[in-house]
């Protein structure tokens, strides 16, 4: 189970700079996901050999002081359900206001691990003023300087205490997550793969909620899909769907083998797909884009040839990825974009043996060697793939350092020609020999 942590507070508290600090210090993923209406940012860092994802639930807010309260309630309620940790950020150098008494009351009736963090504390005299925040009733104060990083050892040492520890689930079947934005049609997709309405469909964005597990067994096909829209009561609090919907899709990108990004032909691909994409390809996840509500478009001989292009050039440079067609409704090649799942997490466990790998790489290499750098030739003698959950390969070379990004993206190039790793991110390394 993926560890979430979500920072809450009011503006201008210093959410954003602890969450840089957080991700960029560790050298970590960084997306910067643009909704619809505000920007998100989530990102991956790593504590103690403990990696947790980072939600920054700032930039929520509207700025019209009417709904201020209304903004806040819905993220720090979301942030409640979804995260595994809370870090409840202050500014003491304002004391409690208001805006903190009603985010504190929400966290109290919570059962989650919540941390009260007083940012700001650059110096000694402004530690006591910190004590005001006992009245929160939350328990101890983590005194830090997200500026500075002061403190966030202290604080970061508590909160991994409570994370979900990885269990090594007995389930081995291939896992594949349906992720999109809302109302492009994943629910109706899942109803028409297991034939049942599993989820209660409307054309209201947002209708559906908690992820779900379905296992599928049928037309020679066995996995687990992760559903990330299944039905979840309503609370009283009107929810932001959009963050809603990135929390969903991040904790089931992070599960998942395989993501199948259903995209809406209507809309045309959009930049929060984009990053849903770009996010699943830096963690390394097989990819398969569905293009749905096909039936919608009008078409001519050229339609989906143009489609595809557009998309690829969009994803680019990570563009050898399967792109299947689709009309849920019309339950159009619904059962091929399952076959391209299956063939995407084929790929990604996929071994070359090495033998192979040098019969087939090394000519090539032979014929369009590195270019020489300062005078000096590249000269690649050997390779091999490296054992890891996605495909990797080590190419041993007397000056490793002088390969650039190009001819990485040749040798990254004649692997998929040869070996086809259609949907799956590869990595490649140069190694001294």
């Amino acid at each position: 189970m993926s560890n979430l942590v979500a920072i809450v507070g009011r503006p201008n508290v210093g959410k954003s700079t602890l969450y840089n600090r957080l991700t960029e210090s560790r050298k970590a993923i960084v997306d910067d996901m643009s909704g619809v209406t505000r920007d998100r940012h989530y990102g991956v860092a790593e504590w103690i050999g403990k990696p947790f994802t980072v939600v920054d639930t700032g930039g929520y807010v509207a700025h019209s002081e009417d709904v201020f309260e209304i903004a806040i309630r819905e993220q720090v309620t979301i942030a409640i359900e979804e995260a595994t940790v809370i870090i409840f950020m202050v500014d003491v150098t304002t004391g409690v206001t208001d805006l903190d008494d009603e985010i504190a009351n929400i966290l109290r009736r919570s059962k989650k691990p919540v941390f009260v963090v007083a940012n700001k504390v650059d110096n000694n005299n402004l530690r006591n003023d910190a004590a005001v925040f006992y009245s929160f009733g939350l328990g101890e104060i983590y005194l830090i300087s997200s500026m500075t990083g002061s403190g966030t050892g202290e604080l970061l040492d508590e909160v991994v205490k409570h994370f979900n520890e990885a269990e090594e689930s007995e389930n081995t079947l291939p896992k594949y997550a349906i992720v999109g934005r809302p109302n492009v049609g994943k629910s109706s997709l899942i109803n028409a793969l297991i034939g049942k309405e599993r989820n209660i469909v409307t054309p209201i964005a947002g209708t559906t909620r908690d992820s779900i597990h379905i296992h599928y067994n049928q037309f020679g096909h066995e996995f687990m899909l992760i559903d990330t829209a299944g039905l979840r009561k309503k609370t009283k609090v009107k929810e932001n769907i959009e963050f809603y919907s990135v929390m969903r899709t991040i904790k089931a990108l992070e599960e998942a083998d395989v993501i199948i990004l259903m995209i809406d032909a209507v809309e045309g691909i959009e930049s929060q797909d984009i990053n849903i994409f770009h996010l699943a390809e830096k963690n390394k996840k097989g990819v398969v884009i569905l293009v749905n509500k096909w039936d919608l478009i009008e078409k001519d001989h050229k339609t989906t040839k143009v489609f595809e292009e557009q998309i690829r050039q969009k994803i680019a440079p990570f563009t050898d990825v399967p792109i299947v067609f689709t009309s849920v409704v019309e339950k159009q090649r619904i059962f091929k974009a399952i076959e391209a799942a299956s063939k995407v997490y084929e790929n990604k466990f996929k071994k070359i043996p090495t033998s192979k790998l040098n019969d087939v790489m090394l000519p090539i290499i032979e014929n369009y060697p590195p270019p020489a750098t300062k005078g000096k030739y590249i000269k690649i003698k050997y390779a091999t793939q490296i054992s890891g959950s996605s495909p990797m390969f080590a190419f041993f070379c007397n000056l490793p350092q002088y390969i650039k990004d190009p001819y990485k993206r040749f040798v990254e190039n004649k692997l998929r020609e040869n070996f086809d790793f259609s949907g799956v991110p590869i990595q490649i390394y140069f190694r001294q020999k």
